[in-house]
């Protein structure tokens, strides 16, 4: 309660305050674009998107508080049609503002459920990417998400009303934490259930890469050995993978692949990319509940071979969306 009664006001000021001091920062960034970038425009339009993301998180919130107030705060359904409208708002603007272009690709095999689905981390937008994808036909995912997250007001307040789990990572005891994912994953039954996951635990990076393999090889030498050949991705850290397949046993795995986040993890990373000139690829595969192992060794060395699988498609599509951005700066 404490953290809220900083975020929610502090949200709602920073909404008025893009409002009343636009006719102050737009001519001025514009100009700043001008002069520095006037092909990209890249502050400009990294403002206008967070002009547009207050508001739609001041929206998200206002209607949380409806819900609130009329009894329906308990009730799962109405949250979860304002995260999809959340998400998809998201990507509206990211395209509107930033020119972010998504292509899916496969997204067929999200549904039925239950399923499990196992996205890379790459980036800061990777948990908005994952809530565009799975909601859009009509999923509704049960998250895995780091508690840094619930700053974000509207993320704890609607977050923490739908069967999510926000992670203490820093969690000197480990087991109360795999103990609420396998509960969380419990609730992943019908055709329209999901969990949503990040194996690595982290935005991936090659300084982070190579912290966590120098961990790896310290625990388990032959994992490490065997996880050498990632270029793009962070080794999976297993014990909450494997907590979630104990909570939901009949849910098949959807192994989530993109390309285009790269570098979003920084302020500079993001100005960097905007706006967008080739579009952000995604691309899912589905595996059967069949094949995945029992036994919790088995399902290691399972998700190990996953992840070098996911990390070599990784670097098909970066290869092809390398190709697009080459073909559109040719033409430019």
């Amino acid at each position: 309660m404490g953290r809220r009664i900083i975020s929610v006001p502090v949200l709602y000021l920073l909404a008025l305050g893009f409002l009343v001091l636009l006719p102050i920062w737009l001519p001025v960034t514009v100009i700043w674009d001008l002069v520095t970038g006037p092909r990209r425009m890249a502050h400009t339009r990294l403002l206008a998107f967070g002009f547009w993301w207050s508001w739609l998180e001041s929206i998200g919130l206002t209607v949380s508080f409806w819900f609130l107030v009329t009894g329906r705060a308990k009730r799962t359904e109405p949250h979860f049609r304002l995260q999809r409208w959340w998400a998809n708002g998201l990507v509206v603007g990211l395209r509107l503002t930033c020119r972010l272009t998504l292509e899916p690709r496969h997204l067929e095999v999200l549904t039925p459920g239950p399923v499990i689905v196992l996205p890379r981390h790459a980036s800061l937008a990777d948990a908005l990417l994952s809530a565009w994808f799975v909601t859009q036909p009509g999923l509704r995912p049960h998250y895995v998400l780091k508690r840094e997250l619930l700053a974000d007001p509207c993320l704890d307040i609607v977050g923490n009303r739908l069967p999510n789990h926000f992670l203490d990572r820093g969690a000197v005891d480990a087991k109360p934490e795999l103990d609420a994912i396998r509960t969380m994953a419990e609730g992943v039954r019908g055709v329209d259930e999901c969990a949503v996951i990040f194996p690595e635990g982290t935005r991936a990076n090659p300084e982070k890469r190579a912290k966590a393999m120098a961990r790896l090889a310290e625990r388990n030498a032959e994992r490490a050995a065997k996880l050498s050949a990632l270029e793009h991705l962070n080794p999976p850290r297993p014990a909450g993978t494997l907590a979630v397949l104990d909570g939901a046993p009949d849910a098949d795995i959807v192994i989530m692949a993109h390309a285009g986040f790269e570098g979003l993890d920084t302020f500079g990373g993001i100005l960097k990319a905007i706006p967008g000139t080739a579009p952000v690829l995604l691309d899912c595969v589905r595996i059967p509940r069949s094949e995945v192992p029992d036994d919790d060794e088995g399902r290691i060395a399972w998700l190990d071979d996953q992840w070098l699988a996911l990390d070599r498609r990784v670097d098909t599509l970066l290869a092809e969306r390398a190709a697009m951005t080459a073909a559109v700066e040719t033409f430019r």
